[in-house]
């Protein structure tokens, strides 16, 4: 392999290295939280094992492991494997490279491995330029990127590379993590208890920050045989805060925001945010909850609050933290101040109660589809009427199981538009008993 270049390799043997990097794994067994795309018989793992590769992208949150993968590959293959960053190299650096692959191909028959690290970071012209050698077989790019391919990838590329997902990893992973690095250092300085969780919570999922925070405790422990979460919060300028995600006060705090919208009460909301973000919650998480709120305590009394809950879901997506916290925030305020309405969740509870007890029967003929003449000749479809075609554009028809009585599950509340709502279902039966007398 002597002929691999890599931005990995340094010419001298620094002494100052990051825990981050002292402690990366050697061994695909010693990577911790992605065994989904690492297991026995997975795609990925045979490529490693067999050293036979087809591109792919590495689509993950930061610290997840996408380079610690590639340099493993690195070690491991017997191709030529160069390696550039997106962000510090331009694509004309790569061109140039991708042209000598060319030529390694044509004089030698191999091709070389190219690993791009945040390949988004090239704009969709500029991967354009890969199409050509990967076509070829010059090159077998592997991108790493922590934004969605489907977004940031050109079609026309991704269309060439498989995709492999890394999850962002738990607490329990980042812990474990930890904990390999206090066997790979010596540190004489006592953790109480509760500080390897804190510092695995503070780290959001990101094995690098994790450690860098664990170095920065460590660098600044000097005269200290204990070290607690109050010193960990002070050196890492971050307020520790009494909440447990995964855990009982998780859960509290969730319930408490749920229940403060639901009563109304803004000032409350923004504070149970405050709660979670302040302590490091996922926001998606307090986004997810939001938009099932929106669903559930406001339904149609306000159409539009879905449409805020699934934009302010986006803004935490496109912006992360800390920025999403205002959008968070602005939802939290809309959400509390809109009129509510359980009445969708009460009467999907009906429906869904019915469905399981009725599953058994059959569509009725005259809504079933009938795109075959087999099935015309059956009666499906039959007798259907096509309300379009009648007045008011509309002509009475049972739509329930033929031996089911007709339900009424959703009834409108008296608030915001769902008043609306009601003049609508109002004038609809009004049409339905005049057409059924």
């Amino acid at each position: 392999m002597s002929d691999q270049i890599s931005l990995f390799s340094e010419e001298k043997t620094p002494t100052n290295i990051p825990l981050a990097e002292k402690i990366r794994p050697s061994k695909i067994e010693e990577i911790i939280g992605q065994h989904e795309i690492l297991k026995d018989g997975s795609q990925l793992r045979n490529m490693i094992e067999n050293d036979n590769y087809s591109s792919f992208i590495f689509w993950g949150p930061p610290g997840t492991g996408k380079t610690t993968i590639a340099r493993l590959i690195e070690k491991k293959t017997k191709s030529r494997f160069i390696s550039f960053s997106a962000v510090l190299s331009s694509i004309k650096d790569v061109k140039l490279v991708m042209k000598e692959a060319e030529f390694t191909l044509k004089t030698q028959n191999k091709s070389t491995i190219l690993f791009i690290d945040e390949i988004h970071r090239f704009n969709k012209s500029q991967q354009d330029a890969f199409l050509h050698y990967l076509e070829s077989g010059a090159v077998i790019l592997i991108g790493a990127t922590t934004e969605n391919p489907s977004f940031e990838i050109i079609p026309a590329l991704l269309s060439r590379c498989n995709v492999f997902v890394l999850n962002q990893l738990s607490d329990e992973d980042i812990i474990k993590i930890i904990e390999r690095a206090f066997e790979e250092i010596n540190v004489e300085i006592e953790f109480e208890e509760k500080c390897i969780p804190y510092i695995a919570e503070l780290s959001s999922g990101d094995a690098r920050k994790a450690l860098n925070y664990l170095e920065s405790i460590i660098k600044n422990s000097k005269g200290k045989k204990t070290i607690d979460v109050e010193f960990i919060s002070n050196i890492l300028s971050r307020k520790a805060m009494f909440y447990d995600k995964d855990r009982e006060e998780h859960y509290n705090v969730i319930s408490a925001l749920h229940k403060s919208l639901r009563g109304s009460d803004p000032q409350a909301g923004l504070y149970w945010l405050a709660r979670m973000l302040e302590a490091g919650e996922d926001p998606l998480y307090v986004a997810r909850r939001l938009v099932r709120f929106a669903s559930e305590d406001i339904g149609l009394a306000d159409p539009n609050a879905l449409v805020q809950a699934i934009a302010a879901k986006e803004a935490c997506h496109f912006l992360g933290m800390p920025e999403a916290n205002v959008a968070l925030a602005q939802l939290v305020v809309y959400l509390a101040t809109a009129p509510k309405s359980n009445a969708l969740y009460t009467g999907y509870k009906k429906a869904a109660d019915d469905a399981r007890k009725t599953s058994h029967l059959g569509v009725p003929l005259h809504i079933r589809n009938a795109p075959t003449k087999l099935m015309k000749d059956l009666d499906y479809g039959k007798d259907y009427t096509y309300d379009h075609m009648h007045e008011n554009a509309y002509s009475y028809q049972k739509y329930f199981p033929d031996k089911m009585e007709e339900k009424t599950y959703y009834k409108p509340s008296k608030f915001g538009y769902e008043k609306e709502v009601q003049k609508r279902l109002d004038w609809w039966k009004k049409l339905r008993d005049e057409n059924k007398s």
